[in-house]
């Protein structure tokens, strides 16, 4: 026997989809047990899964914000660094000038 000796089935044709009123219905009828009762409990832990992808991103997004306070911190820390050495540097030749007087009046 080879398959070209077979005849091919035919095959019905699709029905139509559902109409909205025709799954509300079908629904009402379902029982507890019903598959489409557990696909709905199911969706809590996608809600789940969107939370912490949601927490995720709500962290990364702290994080790149107080990454850039932090970057303007150590800027101004910089600043406030060289402003303390020049003023420091100051004071040091205010002291040795101070110190050259009081060596002259000796």
């Amino acid at each position: 026997m080879s398959s070209k000796s077979k005849k091919r089935v035919v095959l019905p044709s699709r029905p139509d989809p559902p109409s909205v009123e025709q799954i509300l219905e079908d629904l009402g009828k379902a029982t507890p047990n019903d598959p489409v009762f557990s696909v709905l409990q199911d969706a809590p832990q996608d809600r789940a899964a969107d939370s912490v992808v949601e927490s995720r991103y709500q962290q990364s997004q702290r994080y790149l914000e107080l990454n850039e306070r932090l970057q303007q911190a150590k800027g101004e820390l910089a600043t406030k660094r060289d402003e303390l050495c020049l003023a420091g540097e100051r004071l040091e030749q205010s002291v040795a000038e101070t110190h050259g007087v009081r060596t002259c009046i000796s």
